[in-house]
C-alpha cells in the first residue's frame, strides 16, 4: 500500500497508472468500511480525476501532486458532492461550490477519494459526536482516534488515503494525530483560507492536513496557503517556498512550558519521553530552557466561552428554512425553527449552541465573551513574549494516549482532552504533532511544537532535523 506520497511517485515512475492506484486505494478503503472513518466514498469522481491526470502525465503536463490520493474532512466544501459537516441538519446537502484550499489542490492534480467522519460540527475529542456513529482508532479498534477529525486520522494512520484534510479549532487535528501516531499540523490563523470550511468558532478555525510523513504535511500545506480574495481573514504574508525540505542545521532556542509537565493528568509515559527529547535536543547543542506560562489553567474555560459563543452565532444559520433538515411535523414560522434545530442538532453541539447563547446574552456579555476576549489578549501577548527570546515551543500533545470509546461520560474531562492544543488556536500560532513514542500498551503519543505566526517554514526545517537525527526514529 502507499502511505507517503514519495511511494506514489515511485510506483508512477515504475509504471503504474493513477487509476491502478485508486483502485487500490478504494479497495483498501471497502476492507476497512468497518472503522467508520469515511461517510462517502467518491468512487466515480474519483476516476474520472484519475483517468485525466494519467493523461496529463503522458502528456508531461501533471501538477505536483499528481497521484496524491486525499481524503477531506465532512466539513469541507466539494462541489457537487455532499458536505454534512456529521449532521443530521445537513444530511444530503450538496455544496455549490469548493473550498478554497481544497481546490488548490485539486488544481495541482490530487485526487479526492472521499469525505471522513467527524464530530458533529467539529465539537469533539473523541469523534463519538458524529450524528453517524463513531470512528474506531485503527490501532486499537477499542479506543477513539480523537477529535474532531477522527475520520481523516484514522483514514491516514490506515492506508486508506495519502493525505487528509482536517479542521484545528482547538486541536482537532493535533490531537487525533497524536492518537493514531501520524503528523497532524495547524497553519497560523490566516495562512490557510477557510472559504468552504462550514465554520464552527470562526476566529480560530484553520484547515491543515494529516500525513504519514513530514514531507506530506509541509507539500500541502504549503500548496494551500496564500491570499484568497474570498476570504477576508486569509493573510496576504508571503509564504515562502519548499517548506520543510531541507532540515534545519541550525542551533535554535527552545522554551519548554514548565505547567505542562507538572500538570494533573499528564501520563508518565509522556513526560518521561517529552523529558527523554528535551535531553535530546540539548545533546544536539539547542538550548532548551523551562519557562513559566501562568495562564494554563484559563486555556480550556477561555477557550469554550470563546468558541462557544462564536458556535451559537455561525450555527444561527441551520433554521430548517433555508437548507438543510426541516421538521416534518412544524407548524409555522417558530415551531419549524425550534422542531428543525432541536431534530438536525445532536447533544453536544446543542449544549455548546446554549452556553453561547449564554455568555453572549443581556447581563453576561461583559462577564463572559468580554471577558474571554481579554484573556485571549493577554495569552497571546504571554507566548509573543516568549517566542520573542525562544525560536519554539515545546510540549505534549495530549495528556494521554487514545482512551477506550465510550470511557469518558464527563462533558469537562472531555474538553480537558485538549489543554496543551487549545493554546496555539487562542494565540493563532502555527503548530504541529509529531508522532514520538508509544506507551507501554503500544499506543502512539505525539510531542507538539508551535512556532512563530507565519513562520511555518521554519517549524518544518526544525521538524524534520529533529525527526531526521540517526538517534531518533518517529514510528
Amino acid at each position: 500500500m502507499y502511505a507517503r506520497f514519495s511511494e506514489v511517485q515511485k510506483a508512477l515512475s515504475s509504471g503504474v497508472s493513477v487509476l491502478e492506484i485508486v483502485e487500490s486505494y478504494l479497495k483498501r478503503i471497502e476492507d476497512h468500511q468497518h472503522l467508520n472513518a469515511f461517510l462517502e466514498v467518491f468512487e466515480d469522481s474519483a476516476r474520472k480525476q484519475a483517468e485525466e491526470i494519467d493523461l496529463k502525465l503522458a502528456a508531461g503536463k501533471a501538477g505536483k501532486l499528481a497521484g496524491m490520493v486525499i481524503a477531506i474532512k465532512d466539513n469541507i466544501c466539494y462541489r457537487q458532492h455532499h458536505v454534512s459537516a456529521a449532521s443530521h441538519i445537513l444530511e444530503n446537502f450538496e455544496s455549490l461550490y469548493t473550498a478554497t484550499a481544497l481546490q488548490r489542490l485539486i488544481d495541482e492534480d490530487a485526487v479526492i477519494i472521499g469525505r471522513t467522519n467527524c464530530d458533529e460540527f467539529a465539537m469533539g475529542s473523541s469523534n463519538e459526536n458524529s450524528a453517524f456513529g463513531p470512528v474506531k482508532n485503527p490501532l486499537d479498534e477499542t479506543c477513539v482516534p480523537g477529535g474532531s477529525s477522527g475520520g481523516s486520522a484514522a483514514a491516514v494512520a490506515a492506508q486508506l488515503c495519502t493525505v487528509a484534510l482536517g479542521s484545528d479549532t482547538g486541536g482537532s487535528i493535533r490531537q487525533p494525530a497524536s492518537f493514531t501516531g501520524t503528523y497532524g499540523f495547524k497553519p497560523s490563523y490566516g495562512r490557510i483560507s477557510r472559504y468552504g470550511l462550514i465554520a464552527y468558532a470562526s476566529s480560530f478555525d484553520q484547515i491543515g492536513p494529516f500525513a504519514n510523513s513530514l514531507e506530506d504535511a509541509a507539500l500541502v500545506s504549503e500548496i494551500m496557503a496564500g491570499k484568497d480574495p474570498m476570504d477576508s481573514t486569509s493573510s496576504s504574508k508571503d509564504k515562502g517556498e519548499n517548506w520543510g525540505v531541507s532540515a534545519d542545521q541550525g542551533k535554535r532556542k527552545i522554551a519548554v512550558i514548565r505547567e505542562t509537565l507538572e500538570t494533573d493528568g499528564l501520563d508518565e509515559e509522556i513526560k518521561t519521553s517529552l523529558l527523554e527529547h528535551i535531553q535530546l535536543l540539548k545533546d544536539l547543542g539547542h538550548e532548551v530552557e523551562e519557562v513559566s506560562f501562568p495562564y494554563l489553567e484559563y486555556l480550556v474555560p477561555t477557550y469554550y466561552v470563546l468558541t462557544t459563543a462564536e458556535a451559537s452565532s455561525n450555527l444561527s444559520r441551520f433554521d430548517g428554512v433555508h437548507y438543510g433538515h426541516r421538521s416534518q411535523n412544524a407548524q409555522g414560522v417558530e415551531e419549524t425553527y425550534k422542531a428543525s434545530r432541536s431534530e438536525g442538532f445532536g447533544m453536544e453541539v446543542k449544549r455548546r449552541i446554549m452556553t453561547g447563547t449564554f455568555v453572549l446574552s443581556h447581563g453576561y456579555y461583559d462577564a463572559y465573551f468580554n471577558k474571554g476576549q481579554q484573556v485571549r489578549r493577554l495569552l497571546k501577548n504571554k507566548t509573543d513574549e516568549i517566542l520573542d527570546q525562544y525560536d519554539f515551543v515545546l510540549t505534549p500533545t495530549t495528556p494521554g494516549t487514545a482512551f477506550a470509546i465510550n470511557s469518558v461520560k464527563d462533558p469537562i474531562q472531555m474538553y480537558l482532552q485538549d489543554i496543551f492544543t487549545v493554546h496555539a488556536n487562542l494565540t493563532g500560532h502555527p503548530a504541529i504533532s509529531l508522532p514520538f513514542g508509544k506507551d507501554a500498551k503500544g499506543m502512539p503519543f505525539g510531542i507538539q511544537v508551535m512556532g512563530r505566526n507565519f513562520a511555518e517554514k521554519e517549524l518544518f526545517d526544525f521538524a524534520k532535523s529533529f525527526c531526521d537525527q540517526k538517534t531518533h526514529e518517529p514510528i
